[in-house]
């Protein structure tokens, strides 16, 4: 009869251990430990901190990058699953130098510090390239459309949103003349009436603003193309859902190494591809 030893995976036991020896070269972790903190420039998140002589110390950004990067590579996108990672994971641990952030600080680093995260996918594309990963040809690509975080209803050309500002101001105007018509309205009516007035001017405000402060958009047939005030680059889209005001997402394999450019793309601008020495590099944020 076959005599083989216990399985003892389901034990625990205390050992002494080496953070250091547990990132092995060759591996996932290694590489991006060694990019983050050797190639990345994280100089853009120093704008964030100003606590050198005031409030408590703050979780480095390149420690923050590599667990999330490292989470995501996982299939860990939640901020909970992350934090709890870092206090059992002995990978996790080591990455990160064992320092356990609480999940509302991930969540709230990847919520607050997309504008200095998205050029960094920029800065490793480079490195691949550097390293000679890239060939320049590309060998796959898809795509999905992804939802923004902006309303359909705030997109249009420079002429239907000059057109909805000139109604919005309107309605406003025709809640004053009510009230010079009408002296023994009620005062919860006026509160309601002025609330409401006050919401339309926002809106028409909002729309003047974005008039003066951008260009309009012109498609590839030469005419105007609509343009959303929340989020200028992105553009409705149809979907099997309905429509949608979002972006093509876009991932592009190189054929020499299958290095991924991951992008986001409005509807009405051309599909990235490799062009000369400088790989796509438009990140995907969010």
């Amino acid at each position: 009869m076959a005599n083989y030893k216990p399985d003892l995976s389901c034990q625990n036991k205390f050992i002494p251990i080496n953070f250091s020896e547990q990132i092995l070269p060759g591996t996932f972790e290694y590489a991006l430990c060694y990019i983050v903190e050797n190639k990345l420039d994280l100089t853009g998140f120093d704008a964030w901190y100003n606590n050198d002589k005031t409030g408590a110390a703050a979780y480095p950004p390149s420690v923050m990058l590599k667990i999330i990067l490292l989470g995501y590579a996982h299939g860990l996108i939640s901020s909970r699953r992350i934090a709890k990672a870092c206090e059992n994971n002995i990978l996790f641990m080591s990455v990160s130098g064992d320092i356990q952030p609480h999940y509302t600080s991930i969540a709230s680093f990847v919520a607050k510090m997309h504008e200095q995260i998205e050029p960094l996918f920029t800065q490793v594309l480079m490195i691949c390239d550097e390293e000679g990963l890239i060939g320049r040809n590309m060998f796959a690509i898809d795509g999905c459309k992804l939802k923004s975080n902006a309303s359909k209803e705030w997109s249009g050309t420079f002429d239907e949103l000059g057109r909805k500002k000139a109604k919005l101001e309107r309605a406003s105007k025709r809640i004053i003349e009510r009230h010079q018509a009408q002296d023994g309205l009620s005062e919860e009516l006026v509160t309601q009436d002025l609330n409401q007035k006050e919401k339309l001017d926002k809106s028409a405000e909002k729309i003047t603003d974005f008039l003066a402060t951008h260009e309009e958009k012109i498609g590839s047939k030469g005419k105007p193309v609509k343009s959303n005030i929340t989020d200028p680059d992105s553009a409705k889209m149809t979907t099997s859902k309905g429509t949608i005001q979002g972006y093509n997402g876009i991932a592009i394999n190189d054929d020499k190494h299958q290095i991924r450019s991951l992008g986001k793309e409005g509807k009405h601008k051309r599909v990235a591809q490799w062009e000369s020495n400088k790989p796509y590099s438009q990140p995907l944020s969010n």
